[in-house]
């Protein structure tokens, strides 16, 4: 969420402090800070918040609440108008749960031009373009508040017999399609919610997500239809990912905002518009059948001290709760004596359900710094270490004869031991060995060798892990090939609970190893080429080396010497290229086309190639 400084500072009187100030604030007590620069302030608005706070008002009022300061005004507690029905306007709901509320306004006589310059600057100071006054109207006041509007073009809709406007919000039907205000052609599907002008049966938006092009605001248009609405969370999501239309609309609808938004959403562009496009408010509809209402959440002092291991007074709790916003009673329980907090969260906070909740309130609000220090339990007497010493000493003797130490997922298709809620249901059983995931890696390894092993050198692997057999839980050491043992009581067993890991690991510190610089690995697969020439004379293999890499350019990732031999007072080297792009997957044409650059250079310089 994209908020600035400067619109956030409407809310105040007090002068807000500088933007890494405000960025502070916000990481101790409320979001992260994507990122930050100048009076732009990029949030990471998780969902439990998004809400309410995918608002300006909404982040406003988390910063009044950590720094202290009251909020200059607050547009959720102004008292709303009462608005004339329309008599030019119905709204049908087919099912109250895909749409529980839907506000309606139609307003004529507006004049669609340019916004004015303060418009222009709120909307782009957060990276929105301005379309015209009537849709930045709508933008702004759901950047603002964070109800989602929209607007039709009325002289666009049909009207029924008695010159009457009808809106149906309903499901779509198998195979209805609609072109949306960016010019997608979306077939939709009975799971999808529309805005339908119903006389003429036809949509004009995508509930949640877009609206349509057909009811299409213009420089033509002078009257509207406004709508403020809540839709389905989880229906606009799934809406949204089927046809890949995401928008700040169904970003805040999945998210669920409360239906009492939508009426504070209409008073403010209703406002807006008529401040900046003229006209006359005809009349309001607003179907909301099943109001919803706050339910007060109660929690005792002592519980939130317990769970956050803290000392917080009655006081500062009170104190915490007040600056929120939120509807407070404090009363004695009569469970040992604490003090029991009954709270009433303002309508748009509804994350706040369970007492749990009000407990994470406490804390971030009064800071999660002042928490009591975390007591470690003392240690009867000093761990056994020697085991873990005799398990490394083991290892590092098998690096030191060119191990590769792996470690692969505990998890097989076949097992003595099944998994009742596996990760991955073709793998719902634990290993009883090591042997068939290190056998793959194996493979693997041999695949990727010509990348990082020397010339004809053999992947070695090794690896220590428990395994789960009927018997019981073990810890198994296995090998892709066998070594001869070295060192006083090498264990040599699968089994290492039965060698005398203790004896082999008494006095040993584990080594220390020093690691190169880190080279980045390509993702993409490689290709390899081999080529043999006979040199000419006074060629060496390092020269050879230098006008094989010279040619072969820049998809070259390695190459090494395979073979060399002499006949006849004569030297043949045969080398092996590896070709591999960071970008991607390179094709048999791009490996030939350097190969053929590599021959004509040998070639050039008078070598024969074989």
């Amino acid at each position: 969420m994209k908020v600035s400084r400067k619109w956030l500072q409407k809310y105040f009187d007090k002068e807000l402090p500088s933007g890494q100030a405000l960025a502070d604030a916000f990481t101790f007590h409320s979001f992260e800070v994507d990122e930050h620069e100048g009076d732009l302030l990029d949030l990471k608005v998780l969902p439990d918040r998004a809400g309410y706070a995918l608002s300006h008002r909404g982040v406003a009022s988390e910063l009044a609440a950590a720094l202290g300061t009251p909020l200059k005004t607050d547009p959720l507690r102004a008292a709303l108008p009462q608005w004339p029905r329309s008599k030019e306007l119905s709204v049908t709901v087919d099912d109250s749960k895909k749409c529980v509320r839907y506000v309606g306004a139609v307003v004529k006589g507006v004049k669609v031009g340019p916004s004015p310059a303060w418009l222009k600057d709120a909307l782009e100071s957060v990276g929105q373009r301005s379309i015209n006054n009537i849709v930045d109207a709508t933008n702004y006041v759901m950047l603002d508040i964070g109800q989602p509007l929209h607007a039709f073009d009325a002289g666009k809709l049909r009207k029924d017999a008695a010159g009457k406007l009808n809106i149906t919000v309903r499901l779509a039907r198998a195979d209805e399609r609609i072109t949306t205000l960016s010019g997608d052609a979306c077939e939709l599907d009975p799971k999808q919610v529309l805005i339908v002008d119903a006389n003429a049966d036809a949509p004009i938006g995508i509930a949640g997500v877009k609206g349509g092009k057909a009811a299409e605001v213009d420089a033509s248009t002078t009257d509207l239809v406004i709508e403020a609405a809540t839709f389905d969370g989880p229906t606009t999501r799934r809406t949204a990912q089927k046809l890949k239309l995401f928008t700040d609309a169904s970003l805040r609808f999945q998210n669920r905002p409360s239906p009492e938004l939508a009426a504070y959403g209409m008073r403010d562009v209703l406002a807006l518009i008529q401040e900046i496009a003229g006209g006359e408010i005809e009349g309001v509809v607003d179907v909301y059948p099943s109001p919803v209402e706050p339910k007060p959440v109660s929690i005792l002092l002592e519980r939130i001290n317990s769970l956050l291991g803290s000392s917080f007074t009655a006081e500062e709790v009170s104190d915490a709760f007040n600056r929120l916003g939120f509807g407070i009673r404090v009363a004695n329980s009569t469970k040992g004596g604490s003090v029991s907090f009954t709270i009433l969260p303002p309508f748009e906070r509804t994350d706040i359900v369970i007492s749990e909740d009000l407990v994470e309130e406490v804390g971030r609000i009064l800071g999660y710094d002042r928490l009591l220090p975390a007591e470690v339990p003392p240690l009867s007497g000093q761990p056994d270490q020697a085991r873990f010493r005799g398990v490394e000493r083991m290892k590092d003797q098998l690096v030191e004869q060119g191990f590769i130490e792996v470690s692969t997922q505990a998890f097989i298709k076949k097992g003595d031991i099944m998994l009742a809620n596996p990760l991955d249901k073709k793998k719902p059983a634990l290993r009883t060995s090591l042997k068939e995931n290190l056998d793959k890696a194996l493979a693997q390894a041999r695949h990727y060798a010509p990348l990082v092993l020397a010339p004809g050198q053999k992947p070695r692997l090794f690896e220590v892990g428990s395994v789960f057999q009927k018997e019981g839980e073990y810890v198994e050491l296995r090998m892709t090939e066998t070594v001869k043992a070295w060192g006083d009581n090498f264990p040599t067993v699968d089994n290492l609970s039965k060698a005398n890991l203790e004896e082999y690991g008494k006095n040993y510190q584990p080594k220390r190893y020093e690691l190169g610089p880190f080279k980045p690995f390509s993702q993409y697969p490689f290709i390899t080429r081999d080529v043999a020439a006979w040199a000419p004379e006074g060629a060496t293999a390092e020269s050879t080396f230098e006008s094989i890499k010279n040619a072969a350019g820049d998809l070259l990732a390695r190459l090494e010497l395979l073979d060399y031999f002499e006949k006849d007072g004569r030297i043949s080297y045969a080398y092996r290229l590896i070709f591999q792009s960071f970008e991607r997957t390179l094709t048999d044409e791009e490996a030939n086309t350097a190969m053929e650059r590599v021959s004509k250079a040998l070639e050039n310089a008078g070598y024969e190639v074989r």
